[in-house]
């Protein structure tokens, strides 16, 4: 089974544009769940964009690296980006279908939070696969990412 450490981390800029949540998120249901995140938490409009896109990309490249057993985690900050998603159910379950070959992408939180650096790592895999990094919103990685390390889970 293949581990983070096996999987090459990009030592060079990202040639080219980096993709963004926006070109795969149908408008309207970007918006809803920037407005969520507005009504939910202290955010303005900015900040919430920046926290939904965050999460797109970290969810979509947790897709991309399915059943590798990484241990993706997601920063405080981006887990918050992470729950508005996973919460729009019925939105959320067609993302999988699309992106996940048709798995369920489940979420599966831990009480007690992990300092391994399995953020760091996860923010490194989410800019290879070509991502917009917000990094700002991944600085909190040091005692975070209480999710569970599976196959099917993160």
């Amino acid at each position: 089974m293949a581990t983070a450490a096996d999987i090459p981390v990009a030592t060079e800029p990202v040639t080219g544009p980096a993709r963004s949540p926006r070109r795969i998120v149908p408008a309207d249901l970007w918006e809803k769940q920037v407005g969520l995140l507005m009504r939910d938490h202290p955010y303005d409009s900015v900040m919430a964009t920046r926290v939904l896109g965050q999460g797109y990309a970290y969810l979509l490249t947790a897709m991309s690296l399915r059943g590798l057993g990484l241990g993706l985690a997601p920063s405080r900050l981006v887990d918050i980006g992470v729950h508005t998603i996973i919460l729009d159910t019925v939105a959320y379950a067609e993302l999988c279908d699309e992106y996940n070959g048709g798995h369920f992408l489940h979420h599966v939180p831990k009480v007690e939070t992990k300092n391994d650096g399995s953020v760091v790592r996860t923010v490194h895999l989410v800019a290879r696969a070509g991502w917009e990094v917000d990094l700002p919103l991944w600085e909190d990685a040091a005692d975070c990412g209480p999710c569970h390390p599976g196959n099917d889970s993160h």
